[in-house]
């Protein structure tokens, strides 16, 4: 039996991560840590784009496996970088979405990729490449959020 069903495990945590995220304020926390100009309508599309990215990797599984363990690896990289390391350099601040990003993310991705491991469709290319894709899925929201407050992308300018 393949082990690609691992993928939708992580759709769900992803799901249950937006919802601790959500519940804590994570929209006031990036604000006050991260310096990100964050509401909660791009929290809502961005971590909805999320779960859909979830359900295509969870379908297209192991046919593609450097686009689906994107999915894991998007969960590691937001892990570590925006939940643990923050939390770290805080000295103990709660960063919303810490709980399920030790608890679930960790676990769940470590597996899916040894899933893939055993699956043997882990190559060392697989696994590069679906770092890179989880890496540009991750600051793609970021590099907008930031763009969008340049003068150039200011859609109520006149000219």
């Amino acid at each position: 039996m393949s082990h690609a069903y691992i993928l939708w495990i992580a759709t769900f945590a992803y799901a249950l991560h937006v919802v601790e995220e959500y519940t804590f304020d994570w929209k006031g926390w990036a604000e006050n840590v991260l310096k990100l100009p964050v509401n909660w309508v791009h929290f809502a599309i961005v971590n909805g784009v999320v779960v859909v990215l979830g359900i295509s990797c969870s379908q297209v599984a192991w046919s593609l496996p450097a686009y689906s363990l994107g999915l894991p690896a998007l969960m590691l990289i937001n892990a570590t970088f925006f939940h643990v390391l923050p939390f770290i350099t805080t000295r103990g601040r709660f960063s919303p979405g810490l709980g399920t990003a030790v608890l679930l993310f960790y676990p769940i991705a470590l597996w899916a990729y040894y899933g893939a491991y055993l699956d043997g469709v882990l190559t060392p290319a697989n696994l590069i490449l679906s770092f890179i894709v989880g890496a540009l899925l991750m600051a793609s929201p970021i590099v907008m959020l930031k763009l969008r407050l340049l003068p150039y992308f200011d859609q109520n300018r006149q000219g």
